[in-house]
């Protein structure tokens, strides 16, 4: 059971890493936490772990999901997943590593102005125009 009693008062809730990524919305399943997890993208104080570890409060935990990295400090435990507002009450996020992902969407965004992509697909009228192009070139 995820819930032990100390004492009539005292309630302590153990939360495995992989249920808290799910029920902290990093995460769409566990099966993609613990994944996560196994791969090394997850860091708890500095040293890797494994998906069954449990959480305590105030844990520092380094997250990375390419491109950006996550740093947080666990507020708030739970083992069940709810809305993100209430999702996000259960960590709070470095003001360093807000910055940096900050940084690095505008830059991301900057490098999509720069170089964008075809609106989409050519049809059939100029897929065969560019292998006209194509076999043109070719010949000569």
């Amino acid at each position: 059971m995820p819930v032990n009693k100390k004492s009539k008062e005292e309630i302590i809730i153990k939360t495995r890493l992989d249920k808290w990524l799910w029920a902290a919305r990093f995460y769409k399943t566990r099966h993609l936490a613990a994944e996560a997890i196994n791969g090394g993208h997850i860091h708890l104080n500095g040293q890797r772990i494994k998906p069954s570890r449990v959480l305590i409060l105030g844990d520092k935990l380094s997250i990375h999901k390419t491109p950006f990295t996550f740093e947080i400090t666990v507020e708030g435990l739970s083992i069940k997943r709810g809305p993100a507002k209430e999702a996000q009450l259960l960590y709070r996020e470095h003001e360093d590593s807000i910055e940096k992902r900050e940084k690095l969407a505008e830059q991301r965004k900057l490098n999509a102005e720069q170089f964008p992509h075809a609106e989409r697909r050519p049809d059939k009228r100029n897929r065969r125009r560019i292998i006209r192009f194509k076999n043109i070139n070719r010949e000569n």
